[in-house]
């Protein structure tokens, strides 16, 4: 196991859990967590033995308190010295972007576990995870325009997939900061809980993913989900959909799918992420796709 400096990974019977670990900063995102994440995610997706991917926070105050704006942050867009003409130049790019933007390529489903205040982009980096929670001291905001920026972590994205155009940009014209009840009126998380009940909640969510499903079905659904939904017309769908049936109903998880259910007992899918994914994923990297 890597030993990480800003965030903790631990891996049980088929569940990791990433942990924000700068409980004394209030996990605030620096470009350190930002790389320790994306390699966590890379050994994650490798690893056939996880199922399902659960991120929160360390401590008890916070999930994220948004990026770490003093030097320690580590070059954060604020504080950085270096200033380009070309805005194509690499330097340019939103480091919570490229960390959204590596959770949206992810094999395996992410659930949050929002523990606290999450603001900036501590409440964007959760908008490329499947299945939020949150405790019920659970904080969030979208302050952007309250510090004179835009929304970034592909939030625009996201956030009006999730929550609707109109309530998306009222929270970002606003910035406010709005309660976990809140969240889960507008449909930004899926449920509330006390603060103690939080991770074995997530937990209970996740082990129901792991012990139920085939690992390939699960990543397959995550990219058709994310990627076909955002489409113009329903055939692209239908296209894809139909490659996957085919393949998939003649492979060896489908074979145990339906043994397991006619013999009543738990499945035991032979199926790995690694090496078994239909020949034609990923599609969307095809010339011919669009």
């Amino acid at each position: 196991m890597v030993d990480y400096s800003q965030i903790l990974v631990s891996k049980s019977d088929g569940i990791a859990t990433i942990t924000l670990n700068r409980p004394d900063k209030l996990n605030a995102y620096t470009r350190t967590m930002q790389g320790e994440i994306v390699e966590a995610m890379d050994d994650i997706d490798a690893d056939d033995s996880v199922r399902a991917v659960i991120f929160t926070g360390a401590g008890e105050r916070a999930f994220c308190a948004g990026a770490d704006l003093t030097p320690e942050g580590g070059g954060h867009v604020f504080s950085d010295p270096n200033e380009v003409e070309d805005l194509s130049d690499p330097t340019v790019r939103d480091g919570g972007g490229q960390l959204t933007l590596r959770l949206f390529q992810s094999k395996k489903p992410l659930i949050s576990a929002c523990n606290g205040v999450a603001v900036g982009v501590g409440a964007t980096m959760q908008l490329a995870m499947d299945i939020r929670l949150a405790s019920e001291t659970a904080r969030y905001g979208f302050v952007f325009a309250r510090r004179g920026i835009v929304p970034e972590a592909c939030s625009s994205w996201f956030l009006p997939k999730i929550v609707g155009i109109s309530q998306a940009l009222e929270w970002c014209y606003t910035g406010r900061i709005f309660d976990a009840s809140t969240a889960q009126e507008a449909g930004l998380v899926r449920s509330v809980h006390a603060a103690d009940e939080l991770i074995p909640a997530a937990v209970d969510l996740a082990r129901e993913i792991a012990d139920n499903t085939s690992a390939i079905s699960v990543a397959m659904t995550r990219a058709m989900m994310w990627r076909l939904s955002a489409q113009e017309h329903p055939m692209d769908a239908h296209r894809v959909d139909s490659k996957a049936i085919y393949r998939l109903s003649r492979a060896d998880d489908a074979k145990e799918g339906i043994a397991s259910f006619l013999e009543k007992r738990a499945p035991q899918y032979p199926g790995k992420v690694s090496e078994d994914m239909p020949d034609f994923f990923p599609w969307w990297e095809e010339p011919d796709y669009r």
